[in-house]
């Protein structure tokens, strides 16, 4: 039995010896059930919710019964409950061999329709911004579970040694529910995302000044020579030791992350392709070419946020729809498709699943101003059919999978939901959604709670 000096020494450092130890046991089951097709996710989330009859899901009978009336009650979701229909306000035009039929916000992602599965059927369980997005992360409305990255980074672990697993680029906007998005929940902390916010410092206090690096590495050396000294009077420590690898990391970091930010040794072809020479497209270009190389660095899941725009919430048109989505395409079109050839074209693609959506879809009635108007009109949330699209890393190219009503309202063929996406996205990265579990209030937990089927449809 140990003494109360042993037991008080196995707890320096704090007693977040408890959380290390369980970060530590979650690490014995890290690995794939089946073989992987993808080995990193990149998540392009579009916060606010994307129209789907205005990008991906053409529509053309709401062009027909533009100002009329909706020949059904719609459903009750947040805001003004029109039932005055929206005709889009874009064209669309069909591209590549598969024909998929996409908008004209999209010219140059249209160009890639060829390696994407375009879902057009997905379904939601909530029409609220912070109850969405928490369910599009985390597998729930409520605040608090873990993020679908720090189950992936749970389940697999960093291919690199001098990154975190599960990395949010930011630009301006953190989507409504806040940093909880990206949180680890009850998973150890190790496995949250590392946010890094746009400018020349995307981490704070990361970097120290010059005439301390020598100190810090000096103390690190120090702490691992203490950790010897305890392990040969005690036996291994294992929670000491994890708590000196963190350090380790974040040392590590210090010279890794300027290296990654340093975009000089890419080619000026590359940077124009990305769209860095342009003011719209510089923001989520640079996220863009971050993002691949993040993945090259074996990052195993890296989320990208929309832009922050002058006088626009997010992609969350309630009014202004015909210009405000126009703004945000325009700054993350070209970079996309930037991404999506750059990968394909390093051979990195096949094992790179690339995600795009936002938390819910758009009504495809019109919300009117307090006169009536159809004028400067918007949209409302709808959760009840919208669309999402993948590519790469083992997903199905040149598919358009499930469909929604004429009216672009509800999904009516091969139904998605959110739990069904999640299940998918494991899948193709080598895990079972069943048996990626974290003991938790005495139950078994997992990213599709007690739902979700993987959708073969979109494997290829």
């Amino acid at each position: 039995m140990s003494s109360r000096r042993e037991f008080l020494c196995r707890a320096a450092n704090g007693f977040g010896g408890l959380a290390l130890a369980q970060m530590l046991q979650a690490a014995t089951k890290n690995g794939t059930h089946h073989p992987a097709k993808a080995k990193a996710v990149i998540f392009l989330f579009m916060d606010g919710g994307p129209s789907q009859m205005d990008t991906f899901d053409p529509k053309p009978r709401l062009r027909d019964l533009h100002g009329k009336k909706l020949p059904f009650k719609p459903p009750t979701t947040v805001f003004n409950i029109s039932d005055t229909v929206y005709g889009s306000p874009y064209g669309f035009q069909q591209y590549g061999q598969s024909g998929a039929t996409v908008s004209e916000l999209f010219p140059n992602v249209a160009q890639c329709v060829d390696d994407m599965a375009i879902i057009r059927s997905m379904v939601a369980d909530h029409s609220e911004h912070t109850a969405a997005n928490y369910f599009i992360h985390s597998g729930s409305g409520f605040q608090g579970r873990p993020s679908m990255g720090s189950w992936v980074n749970y389940g697999l672990g960093s291919e690199s040694e001098n990154l975190p697993g599960f990395i949010v680029l930011e630009s301006g906007l953190i989507p409504p529910g806040g940093l909880d998005c990206f949180s680890s929940g009850f998973l150890p902390a190790s496995y949250q995302g590392t946010i890094f916010r746009k400018g020349e410092h995307p981490i704070a206090d990361l970097t120290p000044p010059p005439s301390q690096t020598g100190q810090q590495r000096r103390k690190l050396d120090l702490l691992a020579k203490l950790n010897k000294g305890v392990v040969e009077r005690f036996g291994e420590v294992s929670e000491i030791d994890a708590t000196i690898q963190n350090y380790e990391l974040a040392f590590r970091m210090q010279s890794a992350v300027p290296e990654l930010l340093d975009l000089s040794k890419e080619s000026e072809a590359t940077k124009e392709m990305y769209g860095l020479n342009d003011k719209m497209t510089e923001e989520f270009g640079r996220e863009c070419l971050l993002a691949r190389r993040l993945v090259e660095r074996g990052v195993r899941f890296v989320e990208l946020l929309t832009p922050a725009r002058p006088g626009l919430d997010r992609w969350d048109q309630h009014s202004g729809l015909e210009k405000g989505h126009r703004i945000n395409a325009q700054s993350t079109d070209k970079p996309i498709a930037a991404l999506l050839k750059d990968l394909k074209a390093r051979g990195m693609l096949d094992q790179t699943l690339v995600v795009w959506g936002g938390e819910f879809g758009r009504t495809p009635c019109a919300q009117l101003p307090d006169n009536g108007a159809m004028t400067n009109v918007g949209r409302d949330h709808n959760p009840f059919g919208f669309t999402m699209w993948m590519a790469g890393g083992g997903s199905k190219p040149g598919t358009v999978y499930g469909a929604t009503d004429e009216f672009g309202y509800f999904a009516v063929e091969n139904k998605v939901d959110v739990h069904d996406l999640h299940a998918t996205i494991l899948h193709l990265l080598g895990i079972d959604h069943k048996r990626l579990t974290f003991r938790y209030s005495g139950r078994d937990m997992r990213l599709t709670d007690v739902a979700g089927n993987v959708v073969t449809g979109l494997l290829a």
